[in-house]
């Protein structure tokens, strides 16, 4: 039976309708796969679309910045992607204020390099956010900062400037970092400051024990920032909280090596800031110098720490199980640091040492540490380290509760 012309035509124009309703959906679905911003059809700013290219010999730093630029000054969502390849860049700065709806998401699926020339470095840092509000950082890539190639000039006094930081941080609010490998960093390997409201997650940094003043994170002048789900072994500390940070969040972190989580050091510049309300939670340290650590420089300006807690930590054949170090620097300085430490608290810290001295709270003479709880406090040696000292407590106000097996302070 023959179709009328007419519903033969109808038939017709609808197929070309649904094929184009189909294709239709197909680009969106590629272009905007977060369907939480509001619906809008996101831009993908791919970094070898603007000059990147995935050649480790070939600088890709003005394609990373353009493609951040275009991104940041785009009208709709948008996400930077960093495709599978190596590519190497120098100091490389993504600045805002952006005029992209939030979030801007940077995907880094390859492996970026950092420059080995230290000379093209001249804010110590090779990747920076600054002064952006909503930034996402994803991907499971991974950031290289080929420190092995600067560590030889690394300056353990202090004085001369730092070598680069991989990841900063600068007056970044509302944002988040997951799922990032990072490896080898010069210096620091990520460092949030100045900042507010931020997520770490699910990250990964891996260096020597031996590399110089490579923290895993480091956190100062920062409110409200959550660092979980993470491995960090590194030749500092695993994490530092440095002066200026409030609401600080720190739970599942796999430490070692490295010197443990530390807050400090504090008090060597006049125009330090308060910290408080540090919560450290379930943590691990696997053959790390330093487990849970406060430490302050000698002849410091007045400031204060407290409401500090360190809870569920787990220790394997750690040095310094738990440590207040109020003379931090004391072969260059004599007048006492005047740093206060005010309710601190260490509960349910259990495991091996392979020091005779599990818990020392050296605090200071000019500003006496108050209201340090030890609670539940389980330590044994390690190997062949032997019977444990009891608590050494100088100018610390300390209270030990339920069941702990080291000797409270004489």
């Amino acid at each position: 039976m023959a179709i009328p012309k007419g519903l033969e035509i109808n038939n017709i124009v609808g197929l070309f309708l649904l094929l184009g309703i189909a294709i239709l959906s197909s680009k969106v679905a590629e272009c905007a796969p977060f369907g939480s911003r509001r619906g809008l059809m996101e831009t993908v700013f791919d970094v070898t679309k603007h000059g990147a290219r995935p050649d480790p010999t070939a600088d890709s730093t003005r394609g990373f910045m353009m493609a951040w630029r275009a991104a940041c000054q785009s009208t709709g969502p948008a996400k930077i992607v960093i495709p599978p390849g190596t590519f190497t860049t120098g100091e490389t700065i993504f600045q805002g204020p952006c005029t992209c709806p939030k979030p801007i998401i940077i995907e880094i699926q390859g492996t970026v390099l950092s420059n080995t020339d230290i000379s093209l470095y001249s804010r110590a840092s090779w990747i920076s956010l600054e002064h952006v509000d909503g930034v996402v950082i994803t991907g499971g890539g991974t950031l290289n900062g080929q420190g092995n190639a600067s560590w030889q000039y690394a300056d353990k006094s202090g004085s001369a400037p730092p070598l680069p930081i991989s990841l900063v941080f600068q007056t970044v609010k509302s944002s988040s970092i997951n799922g990032i490998n990072f490896v080898d960093s010069k210096g620091v390997h990520l460092k949030i400051t100045d900042s507010n409201d931020i997520t770490v997650s699910k990250i990964k940094i891996t260096a020597p024990a031996t590399s110089p003043n490579t923290d895993g994170i480091h956190i100062s002048e920062t409110i409200n920032i959550n660092v979980t789900d993470s491995n960090i072994g590194t030749g500092d500390d695993c994490i530092s909280v440095g002066h200026g940070t409030t609401n600080i969040f720190v739970n599942n972190i796999h430490c070692g090596p490295g010197h443990g989580i530390s807050i400090g050091s504090l008090g060597k510049r006049p125009d330090e800031k308060d910290v408080t309300k540090v919560y450290i939670k379930n943590c691990t340290f696997h053959s790390t110098t330093n487990g849970a650590r406060i430490k302050t420089y000698m002849d410091s300006s007045p400031l204060q720490v407290s409401d500090v807690v360190y809870e569920d930590i787990v220790l394997e054949d750690v040095k310094n199980p738990i440590l207040i170090d109020q003379h931090y620097n004391s072969k260059n300085k004599v007048e006492p640091s005047k740093v206060k430490l005010k309710d601190i608290h260490f509960k349910n810290i259990r495991g091996t040492t392979n020091s005779k001295a599990p818990v020392s709270l050296n605090c200071s003479e000019a500003a006496p540490c108050e209201g340090v709880e030890l609670a539940d406090i389980n330590i044994a040696p390690s190997g062949t380290t032997g019977p444990l000292q009891g608590a050494t407590c100088q100018n610390a106000k300390t209270v030990f509760n339920g069941k702990t097996n080291v000797p409270a302070c004489k």
